[in-house]
């Protein structure tokens, strides 16, 4: 959990998932992962992120047209990481730091995972939500069509393929 820092200080400090602390200052808008000094390698996200980080704008469209939110607000990388956070509380921290007006983003996410294994886990649970929603169909032709799409779908492959596409090794990449 997220802990206030002394008076005068430079924000909060994660307690990350192996246990090792980090400064929210350190967590700019363009990391998406970072080596600790645990030895592992961290995610990082924060909810200015756009959702095509992890899925082409074209989908991220679609969830945001077909999620309704509890907030009413639009589906977002906030939703998002809540359904990972949900999935694996035991692998993720967040922090609320809409009172830090010195790192530019309201929430951040750290996570056990390296950022392209987060990037499977996101795919996957994106797969999972799209199950759930055609579930509800009507329409059994939809529903059979896409379980034959999901059967031929690799979440690996796709993700190898996006992240290239998208040049994940520069900070200044664009939706795709």
């Amino acid at each position: 959990m997220a802990e206030p820092r002394v008076p005068g200080g430079r924000g909060e400090v994660l307690e990350l998932p192996c246990g090792e602390d980090k400064p929210v200052y350190d967590l700019d808008m363009g990391l998406r992962e970072f080596e600790c000094d645990c030895g592992a390698t961290h995610a990082v996200v924060v909810d200015v992120h756009p959702l095509s980080r992890f899925v082409p704008e074209s989908l991220a469209d679609v969830l945001r047209g077909a999620i309704e939110t509890s907030s009413g607000a639009a589906f977002s990388m906030t939703h998002l990481m809540g359904v990972v956070l949900e999935e694996f509380p035991e692998k993720v921290v967040a922090a609320d730091v809409s009172d830090d007006g010195e790192v530019g983003y309201a929430m951040v996410w750290v996570t056990d995972f390296d950022s392209r294994r987060l990037h499977a886990v996101v795919v996957e649970l994106v797969v999972e939500l799209m199950e759930h929603a055609i579930s509800h169909a009507d329409d059994e032709s939809a529903i059979s069509n896409f379980e034959d799409q999901m059967h031929e779908f690799d979440v690996d492959a796709f993700v190898e393929a996006y992240r290239r596409d998208r040049e994940f090794a520069s900070e200044h990449d664009s939706p795709a």
